[in-house]
């Protein structure tokens, strides 16, 4: 008969299970580093020699890197997402950037859409908490922190969709962005008139997911990031423009 005595699951296995868990709901983030081994342990209600055996495990599958005399982090599971070649192409070519807000407001369009229905009142709060600094950081000279809670606002949204697969998609391109690979986000932040539009877009965003109205949402988003495309093709054609009107005024001076 195919049948086979049942025995209890593993103390060891519930707690690889609890952190895959973890990760993969994007909880536990990338470079994170777990609580030392005792505090975990505690917290996990296992023994030591159990937990050092679902970090073996989970160190093994990829997911863990311990670090000596540092801790157990979680690994960056995302670091393979672009090769290092295709994202020095993406860098080197216009049109990959065009792409890529493109790609970003098909797929955002539809996080903000799931976020208005499905997300909690928690994850909605968590988002309207980053808008929030967002309005403070505006007040200030420097674009640079409202550059860096844009992309923490965007990424609210991917989280409070709830789909996994999404989440961790997107957080790879967003590091992308982080990086300056397809631009750099403070330049746009740094013209009064675009940095102001893009704070009521945000606003704009905002409120529709507050009110949960999804399709409200889909299109703020997608309006935003339309704006962005057509911002940053602008800045492109101003930059060309700029370079020949230097070389005209070298040629000039040179006469």
């Amino acid at each position: 008969m195919p049948f086979q005595k049942i025995t209890s699951e593993r103390l060891a296995s519930a707690v690889i299970r609890q952190i895959e868990h973890l990760i993969l709901r994007g909880v536990l983030r990338p470079g994170d580093r777990l609580p030392p081994e005792r505090e975990l342990a505690e917290r996990l209600g296992v023994s030591r020699p159990s937990l050092r055996e679902a970090v073996a495990d989970l160190s093994e599958q990829g997911l863990l890197t311990t670090r000596a005399g540092s801790g157990i982090y979680v690994a960056d599971v995302l670091g393979n997402a672009f090769s290092p070649a295709l994202t020095r192409l993406f860098a080197s070519h216009d049109d990959a950037l065009l792409d890529y807000i493109a790609f970003r407001r098909d797929i955002e369009g539809i996080a903000a859409s799931r976020a208005a229905r499905h997300g909690s009142d928690t994850d909605l709060a968590l988002i309207d908490t980053i808008f929030r600094k967002m309005e403070t950081a505006h007040g200030k000279r420097d674009p640079s922190e409202e550059a860096a809670l844009d992309a923490d606002f965007h990424m609210a949204i991917i989280e409070a969709s709830h789909n996994v697969v999404m989440l961790h998609m997107m957080r790879s391109m967003m590091d992308l962005l982080r990086e300056g690979v397809f631009y750099n986000r403070s330049v746009m932040f740094r013209q009064r008139m675009t940095r102001d539009a893009l704070l009521d877009q945000h606003r704009a965003i905002n409120e529709a997911l507050q009110m949960r109205d999804a399709d409200g949402a889909r299109a703020a988003v997608e309006t935003h990031l339309a704006f962005v495309r057509s911002a940053l093709r602008d800045q492109h054609e101003a930059d060309r423009h700029e370079e020949v009107a230097r070389l005209r005024l070298e040629q000039e001076a040179g006469r």
